[in-house]
């Protein structure tokens, strides 16, 4: 069973709905209903059939026991395209469930539903966080504290020259990821991709498909051409990163020997079990064990590119699982590190005390006028 200990860690619990398995479900039971609507509104099956076939979708079957049948069968449409039709009573309508589509159509375009789900948590705590960035950075704007480099002491900056950084690289990010969601499309082409066995009615059954689902449709079916999942799945892990990169500088910075900027005090959280005087950086923790997962989650889906033929053997079916792990924890990240910085405790004595201790002078140099330049940057792109 899945461990919502493990996972809730690491994520968020929205997300985690988005890619459970009654969600899943409910995606997959809208693709079969939406599926025989669509044929009916182009003519290739009768509406009354239609309405039957939408009818048997409503009701969820018990998860443990489609789950189970799925691993036997090893694809889930199998099961639950039976069960479907096992709930008309008529045999000539029964055979209607499905038809045109094959296991891959219901898998990916189920997929496809929960990424768009998945991508508006993303969008949504991503500008939550460059928002909350952009207050803290005009707040410190003028704030002097010493620059790192190599980890060791190196010349003046302003910490609102830092945050500046940070909204740069997760604005960036955020851009990226937005233009790699156009991946987020419609799957359906029938068993080698052809669109075979739509009386001839196929581009119209797509285009209607794609209408009542909501999502784009594409040029032509994608069972094979993968590289747009790539994609998306590289961005989730670079946003992640650009996430990593606030909650690294601030773990750092949160160190007793720099005492330089804490997250907000949580009643219960940042505790230690054993050592009660510690207050350890817990959002970072998250956003940190994320930036280490997501990277490799992403090489898996570019790994799985060359898949064979019209439709392929493992690669596909590597692809689900890794894409909602990526979405789960790099929305974890951003909804950790988002109340991270709207509460970010910032001490500006000790950034001086620690500036002037490493007698390197005063001059931030053009810092304000950068971290100015950086947030009219971003407002011109929202």
């Amino acid at each position: 069973m899945p461990s919502l200990i493990r996972d809730r860690s690491a994520s968020s619990a929205a997300m985690l709905a988005v890619f459970g398995d009654e969600a899943l479900l409910d995606a997959a039971l809208r693709f079969e209903a939406s599926l025989a609507q669509a044929q009916a509104d182009v003519g290739v099956i009768d509406q009354a059939s239609a309405a039957c076939i939408r009818a048997a979708c409503l009701e969820r079957p018990d998860v443990e026991t489609l789950a189970e049948a799925a691993a036997h069968a090893g694809t889930l449409a199998i099961p639950l395209v039976e069960i479907i039709r096992k709930r008309i009573t008529d045999p000539a309508i029964a055979k209607l469930v499905h038809k045109g589509a094959t296991s891959q159509d219901l898998a990916d375009t189920a997929l496809m539903l929960q990424a768009k789900a998945g991508a508006a948590l993303v969008v949504e705590d991503a500008r939550r966080l460059a928002d909350a960035l952009v207050v803290l950075a005009e707040r410190y704007a003028a704030a002097p504290m010493l620059g790192r480099t190599l980890l060791q002491g190196a010349l003046p900056i302003t910490f609102g020259l830092k945050v500046a950084g940070w909204l740069q690289g997760v604005a960036g990010a955020v851009a990226r990821f937005e233009r790699e969601t156009s991946a987020i499309q419609l799957q359906l082409g029938g068993a080698t991709g052809s669109l075979a066995g739509l009386d001839g009615q196929a581009q119209a059954v797509v285009e209607r498909l794609a209408e009542l689902l909501d999502l784009p449709a594409p040029a032509t079916p994608w069972h094979a051409r993968r590289e747009g999942l790539a994609g998306l799945a590289s961005s989730l892990a670079i946003l992640t990163g650009a996430v990593g990169k606030i909650a690294g500088d601030i773990a750092l910075l949160a160190q007793g020997e720099v005492a330089e900027a804490f997250e907000p005090r949580i009643d219960g959280r940042g505790g230690s079990s054993a050592m009660a005087h510690k207050r350890n950086p817990t959002g970072c923790q998250v956003a940190l064990s994320a930036a280490i997962r997501a990277p490799h989650l992403a090489a898996t889906i570019t790994a799985a590119l060359p898949q064979q033929h019209e439709r392929g053997l493992g690669g596909w079916q590597a692809e689900g699982p890794v894409l909602a792990d990526l979405f789960q924890l790099t929305h974890g990240a951003l909804a950790a590190m988002a109340p991270v910085i709207e509460g970010l405790e910032v001490d500006t004595d000790r950034m001086a005390a620690n500036l002037a201790a490493a007698d390197v002078g005063t001059d931030a140099g053009e810092s304000e006028a950068l971290t100015s330049r950086a947030l009219a940057a971003y407002r011109k792109d929202r």
